[in-house]
């Protein structure tokens, strides 16, 4: 499907009554959002600044975001936003022991994001997709970090230290709105966020009884995938105005002149001059009248005394059937103009059909 049959396929579901629309983002907006968050394996980085096979594995967890942002007229958009992820340590691998471990990665920090808002590209009624990017900071925190030889205990490393990098991050989404409240939508979101590598002070024990001693660990970038749903409210939105009441439309004034035609030399009544004069009789029921004229015409195919009689029986007919259909007789005049008033113009001798015609008008 080409992007003209999708706005017109899109313009079409919009006019069903009752379907939510998804209306252009226009001004200041808030939004939060909360799914869960995928950390992948953080490798130390070893003396040469390289990262190594060593590295931590962990489990799914928890992600948030706070926005704050403006929209303008041609889809761009930017916001600050807050956001928290917490993510639990579950096992050190290439570590040259077996290794568990144990306490949590906690992120957070502020974002500034870029969006457009895909809607004049990929038209749809009541989903408004769009995509962004991201650049701003992070702590990560290590929440009771711990680190030891699996059967043993030993040896141990910990940490309960806090570091900050740049971050950056790309987010794709699309938001639906809720039709009862204008500006409200929900949102569905996937984030990837990477945060640079860090430097923590830990604490290392090799041995039962052998005292602590500390030094320092770098864990490499950070790289998060996060699976979000949310509310966004849009306080430039406003109530879609009501459909404009229906204007009536005022009945056409009843024609006030007729033509009932007939076959050549012929003054009788087709079936379809029967319908003209009984549409011509019950109009005359709904204006006002001070005559109706029936004048009768010829083509000139015959003598002209022989058209005028012809002429006249023909207008006699139209007000016969006039008053069988209610006409007061009174109130008609019967003319006959034989082959003179011509409505096309020909020559002598000439049989035209538009010119065997009685011309009904109501006064």
């Amino acid at each position: 499907m080409n992007f003209r049959s999708s706005a017109v396929a899109a313009a079409a579901i919009a006019s069903v009554p009752g379907l939510p629309i998804a209306q252009p983002l226009n001004g200041l907006y808030v939004g939060v959002g909360a799914g869960a968050n995928l950390l992948q394996h953080e490798h130390f980085v070893d003396a040469t600044g390289t990262a190594s096979n060593a590295s931590l594995a962990s489990r799914i967890g928890f992600a948030g975001v706070v926005s704050l942002g403006f929209a303008l007229p041609n889809g761009l958009r930017f916001e600050i936003e807050g956001d928290y992820r917490n993510n639990r340590f579950s096992q050190g691998r290439d570590l040259g022991f077996p290794a568990a471990a144990g306490g949590n990665e906690v992120k957070y920090g502020p974002m500034f994001n870029v969006l457009y808002d895909l809607s004049n590209i990929v038209p749809n009624p009541y989903f408004a997709p769009y995509v962004g990017v991201g650049v701003g900071y992070q702590w990560a925190h290590l929440s009771n970090f711990h680190v030891y030889g699996q059967g043993t205990g030993f040896p141990q490393i910990t940490s309960d230290d806090t570091r900050g990098a740049i971050a950056y991050q790309a987010i794709i989404g699309g938001a639906a709105p809720i039709a009862s409240v204008p500006g409200l939508a929900l949102t569905a979101e996937y984030r990837f966020l990477g945060v640079g590598s860090r430097n923590y002070d830990v604490g290392t024990s090799v041995a039962p009884g052998v005292p602590q001693t500390f030094g320092r660990v770098k864990l490499g970038n950070d790289f998060n995938h996060a699976i979000m749903l949310g509310v966004r409210y849009n306080f430039g939105q406003s109530p879609p105005p009501p459909a404009p009441a229906p204007v009536a439309t005022p009945a056409p004034a009843p024609a006030r002149s007729y033509l009932v035609f007939f076959d050549w030399d012929k003054a009788t009544l087709t079936d379809r001059a029967r319908q003209i004069i009984k549409e011509a009789s019950d109009n005359s029921t709904r204006v006002q009248y001070t005559r109706i004229e029936v004048n009768g015409y010829t083509d000139t195919s015959g003598t002209p005394r022989y058209n005028q009689g012809l002429s006249v029986r023909r207008a006699d007919a139209v007000a016969g059937e006039l008053v069988r259909n209610g006409v007061p007789r009174e109130s008609i005049s019967v003319t006959g103009f034989g082959d003179t008033h011509l409505l096309v113009s020909t020559g002598p001798g000439v049989r035209e059909p538009q010119n065997r015609r009685v011309e009904i008008v109501i006064r």
